[in-house]
């Protein structure tokens, strides 16, 4: 037998979940689709039952396109994040 050198082991990298740039992106975007859907909800309740503040509904696709964007940038952070991730070789 000879004696030969080996590759010296890297750790695995372990990353905290809650850290995760991905799943900030994602929560982001699961949160702001959560909340474009309440807004429709709201939207549709508010003008079937209440006629006195039936003039507010209108004020209210507002935040429904907030939402919105905040759910695309948060799509958006999380492919970012994975992009760079795989260009650094973390994944």
């Amino acid at each position: 037998m000879r004696e030969t050198a080996l590759a010296t082991e890297t750790p695995p990298a372990h990353e905290v979940l809650a850290d995760s740039r991905t799943m900030k992106g994602g929560g982001a975007a699961g949160m702001a689709t959560l909340g474009a859907a309440s807004v429709e909800v709201a939207q549709s309740v508010m003008a079937e039952t209440q006629t006195a503040i039936l003039p507010l509904v209108p004020h209210l696709d507002t935040p429904r396109w907030v939402f919105i964007a905040v759910a695309l940038a948060g799509i958006a952070v999380t492919i970012y994040a994975r992009l760079d991730d795989w260009k650094r070789g973390q994944r």
